[in-house]
């Protein structure tokens, strides 16, 4: 082996003033060991020290197998033979290697010196070549780092070189689903970089992506359909070259030819797209210093990292294009928790804006828009996140005042998508803006939507076709013919649900927070919010208190001390003079004024103490809020009245709407022992929700979304209560049970799975399951998993589980099938069982029939082939007729033929090389039954199947298989004398089971005649 000199084991450009960090060191520590360890060595004699030294210290196998990386980035001369070594030394499969590249292409790839970059390409191609696990994703993270809108030679170097490396190596990108994904996401969008002002320099490359691109998409459709909705959006934007408008006229017109799975433009427009995707058309420098602005820059000191990343990303015509991949990485990816939203951190409304304002091209301007709006055209609140519309709204909400062209531009464009997106869909793409509009106003992002559609600023035409749009979400004309502007909130942020809206007036628009580009005000938002906020509920407040009676204003005075008791000991007093009282309907709202003015501390804080043991919950609601809640459960045992204290509560929830979680989180830290009844607990919030004249299970889950977004350990930590309390609102709940898996990590995952076992939660039930088994199919992995997990542990019996296959793609619901296929291992066969899986339609890239029955005939081989004769001779036997009034009975009807003998050969196919199973009596007998009476279609479909009967003589039915063995000359000695019985034309669905029940008898008398032998 050859030294390299160490000079040169520097990977990364730096300046003078840069020192080397870890990974660098570590780098170069692995390399000078393996120069010190075979320096002056023949190549012979390096191999022996090396492999001996592994031997010897199994420690240094990493650091050895580093070395011999770092050898092939830096000499290209040598990095053939260097790669041979590190192919004979490497013990773990190159898993250590692949995690360094890998490492090196997340986090240095910008700063690889010309040299080290090509090496690290040429070795990511030979790892493919040897199909080393866990390239796939070093090939996602290289592809990360060709960034859209940068023709520089370097990117252009790149991305070609990945795309032959994906032509050469074509059946090996195959095999890769997600990454045929990935690539199919990536070179789409490169081709519109690659067209424009440079198409005649690049169009040897583009010709060669659209051609490859175009061939994957047309093979491989199935795997590009998880791409969901963002496929369209970059379909669109290729859609006038050739061989892409040819692909747009099968997805109009004969989709069926992409994939026998694909339907159309609208299931792709349904399918949200994978944040995964999103993530990918950013480079990891661009996330790094996005993710940075979003999370840690203040409002006010933005602008000069505003100005160095258009320096760095967005000083080129070519680079206007990136501006739609930032907005949809910000609008789907970068989900800003509650306590980031209450705080003054520049929010994402503002970096859009300043991404659409900063715009310099037309069409750039227009693709940004569509980014920006794409998650409404088509959205589902029930599959869809707020998160994804939240930053469209409130970018024309901001920006009003400062930018009232972006508002219009914003408007103009919603209003015309609807008819021009799709035509033949825009009913759908209505119904889907109008689904954003509503959402945002139920889940106050804004109270109303008249400040946008109906302002003054905006052009008089625009805002008639805006309400002749939107007119369900316009503010009624009076008689006058004008607008009826009504006082509206401005919201005090862009957060869901976290602060209560402030009233102001529409022509109060000098405190409303400008575009991030804007040096003019420089305020952070949150203290211009804040600084609002008291001016104006203050004058609400002083008036409230002012209409109360003497007694109760004291109470209320006194419960603005600092003191906890005196709070508590304030509130008693106040529940006894409400209770006295008998507060009415006029006196209830003022109370709730005050009460969620003076208590807004206690709604702000954090409910749930950071360790959760009992003593500290308990101390937890020794709280004035839990004053009026305790007073509440205490009159349920005495003679007193609740309904004046409960009214209350009820006005208090229309103004501050944590009021609903933390009457649950009371009634569970209150009963921590378990002595009470769930009746006597559950009674309160039973009361509280009659008095709000709404549905339980309505008011249940807003509560419970309401605490998932504001304190998810919380939201899990009551969950097993909710269940309990309220078992005939919760069980089967899909909506409460994909709040809980959206939030839940593995920790809470193993306590609920705990409390399960303990027969402490109960989640589901048998009665409705299968639709939650359905709604199920539509979240995502881990969602699913953690689902199958419960699913399991409640002991679900699998035929419940068993009417949802027929409708398990084996593709599309990988998590769900593999879940029943694991089930299934557990069950021995049975005659339902059977059926319910031969039911299944047989497909080439199926594999769930042929795996049960292999798995099944290793143990139950016998069984099995008389099972699977018996509803072979029964369907051959029987007429067409009488298995028509046989589908009417209980339980699975049988499979047809058709599909039975579908599976059959699948399975002759995987397993041909020993085909042991078709040579067992029973299964001749029938095959040989079947050819005697199957159509010459069926004869010529399953030709090599039936061939079977005729080319293989009969062995004994216990031949094959464990525990089948000794039955072997018995079986074969009563075959002859005893042929399978047919039922007769009268038979019901129980003779099914007869001609299973009767072969098994032959097991029964093999101890009778075991001494008997050939």
């Amino acid at each position: 082996m050859e030294a390299v000199n160490p000079s040169s084991s520097r990977l990364f450009v730096s300046c003078a003033v840069d020192a080397k960090d870890d990974l660098e060191e570590r780098f170069d520590r692995c390399f000078q060991l393996l120069q010190k360890l075979t320096s002056g060595l023949s190549e012979k004699e390096s191999n022996d020290v090396l492999n001996s030294t592994i031997s010897k210290d199994p420690r240094c196998h990493d650091e050895i197998c580093i070395g011999l990386m770092v050898a092939v980035l830096l000499d290209p001369q040598s990095a053939a033979k260097s790669y041979r070594d590190l192919t004979l030394i490497a013990r773990d499969g190159m898993n250590t290697v692949v995690q360094n590249l890998t490492q090196i292409a997340v986090e240095r790839f910008s700063k690889l010196s010309e040299v080290v970059w090509h090496q690290l390409l040429w070795f990511t191609r030979e790892l493919i070549r040897n199909s080393v696990n866990g390239v796939d994703i070093l090939c996602w993270n290289v592809l990360r780092n060709i960034s859209g809108g940068d023709v520089s030679p370097r990117n252009l170097a790149v991305a070609e070189y990945m795309l032959d490396v994906f032509m050469e190596y074509r059946a090996w990108l195959d095999k890769n689903s997600f990454l045929v994904a990935s690539v199919v996401y990536t070179y789409l969008r490169l081709i519109d970089d690659h067209g424009g002002n440079h198409t005649q320099a690049l169009a040897p490359l583009r010709q060669k992506e659209v051609t490859f691109t175009v061939s994957l998409l047309r093979e491989k459709f199935n795997d590009c359909l998880v791409i969901g909705r963002d496929l369209v959006r970059l379909l669109q934007n290729v859609a006038r070259i050739p061989e892409f408008e040819s692909l747009w006229k099968d997805v109009y017109h004969n989709p069926k030819v992409l994939s026998p799975n694909f339907t159309g433009v609208q299931q792709l427009m349904q399918t949200r797209t994978s944040r995964r995707f999103l993530q990918s058309r950013l480079t990891p420098d661009m996330e790094k210093k996005i993710v940075f602005l979003t999370s840690n820059v203040r409002f006010g000191n933005h602008k000069r990292y505003q100005d160095w990343f258009q320096r760095q990303y967005l000083n080129t015509p070519e680079s206007q294009s990136l501006r739609c991949d930032l907005i949809r990485f910000i609008v789907g990816v970068i989900h800003p928790t509650n306590e980031l939203l209450c705080s003054d951190i520049i929010p994402r409304w503002a970096v859009i804006g300043w991404l659409l304002t900063t715009c310099t091209s037309t069409v750039a301007a227009a693709n940004a828009k569509l980014a920006l709006f794409y998650d409404w055209l088509f959205f589902e609140p029930e599959k869809d996140n707020i998160m994804n519309i939240e930053p469209a709204i409130l970018v024309m909400f901001h920006s009003m005042r400062s930018h009232p062209a972006v508002t219009a531009t914003l408007l103009d464009f919603l209003v015309k998508i609807i008819p021009n997106f799709y035509p033949a869909l825009s009913e759908k793409v209505q119904a889907g803006i109008f689904a954003s509009l509503k959402t945002i106003l139920d889940k106050r992002v804004l109270p109303n939507l008249n400040p946008i559609f109906d302002n003054p600023k905006l052009d008089r035409e625009l805002r008639v076709s805006v309400r002749e749009k939107f007119k369900e979400f316009c503010a009624p004309i009076g008689a006058d013919g004008n607008v009826k502007h009504e006082d509206f909130p401005h919201p005090s942020h862009p957060v869901l649900m976290d602060c209560s809206p402030v009233p102001i007036s529409p022509s109060n628009n000098h405190d409303e927070p400008a575009f991030s580009d804007e040096d003019e005000e420089d305020v952070p938002l949150a203290t211009k919010v804040k600084l609002k906020k008291s001016e104006d509920k203050k004058d609400n407040i002083e008036d409230a208190m002012a209409a109360l009676e003497d007694d109760m204003r004291t109470e209320l005075e006194n419960l603005k001390s600092n003191d906890n008791e005196t709070q508590c000991e304030a509130m008693e007093r106040l529940v006894q003079l409400i209770i006295d009282d008998n507060a009415d309907e006029e006196t209830a709202p003022l109370l709730a004024t005050c009460l969620c003015s003076v208590l807004r501390d206690q709604f702000e804080n954090k409910l749930l103490p950071s360790d959760p043991l009992d003593e500290n919950i308990e101390e937890s609601i020794e709280k004035p809020l839990f004053v009026m809640f305790r007073n509440f459960a205490q009159m349920q045992d005495g003679n007193q009245n609740p309904r004046p204290l409960v009214q209350v509560l009820v006005e208090m929830s229309e103004k501050e709407p944590k009021v609903g979680y933390f009457l649950l989180y009371f009634l569970k830290a209150s009963n921590l022992d378990g002595l009470k009844t769930v009746s006597s607990v559950s009674v309160l919030y039973e009361q509280y929700c009659k008095a709000m004249e709404k549905d339980l299970v309505n008011i249940l889950l807003a509560d419970m979304k309401l605490c998932q977004e504001d304190d998810r350990t919380l939201f899990v930590w009551l969950v097993p209560e909710v269940y309990q309390l309220f078992p005939s609102a919760t069980q089967n709940n899909t909506e409460l049970l994909h709040l809980l898996l959206e939030v839940v990590d593995a920790n809470q995952m193993q306590l609920l799975i705990c409390l399960v076992l303990q027969s402490k939660l109960v989640i589901f039930n048998t009665d409705t399951l299968v639709n939650v088994l359905k709604e199920s199919l539509n979240w995502e992995t881990f969602e699913q998993c953690c689902f199958w997990h419960l699913i399991e542990a409640h002991n679900i019996p699998v035929d419940d589980l068993m009417p949802i296959l027929p409708e398990l793609d084996f593709l599309k619901h990988a998590e769900a099938l593999s879940s029943v296929m694991l089930f299934l291992k557990q069950e021995r066969p049975s005659v339902d069982l059977l059926k319910n899986i031969l039911i299944r339609t047989a497909k080439s890239t199926d594999f769930f029939v042929v795996s049960i029955m292999q798995y099944w005939i290793q143990d139950y081989e016998d069984k099995v082939a008389d099972m699977v004769a018996g509803l072979l001779n029964k369907l051959s036997s029987s007429s067409p007729n009488k298995r028509k009034r046989g589908a009417g009975n209980k339980g699975p009807g049988p499979p047809s033929m058709e599909q039975i003998l579908a599976h059959l050969d699948q399975l002759r196919i995987v397993s041909k090389h020993n085909p042991k199973f078709f040579l067992l009596d029973s299964m001749q007998r029938a095959l040989q039954q079947v050819l005697a009476t199957c159509t010459e279609t069926q004869k010529k479909k399953f030709t090599d199947l039936l061939a079977l009967a005729e080319e293989l003589s009969p062995r004994g039915s216990g031949t094959g298989g464990r525990g089948t063995r000794k039955a072997a000359s018995t079986a074969k000695s009563q075959s002859r004398t005893r042929p399978i019985p047919i039922p007769s034309e009268s038979s019901e669905d129980s003779s099914e089971e007869e001609e299973i029940i009767k072969p098994k008898q032959a097991k029964k008398r093999k101890k009778a005649t075991v001494v008997e032998s050939d």
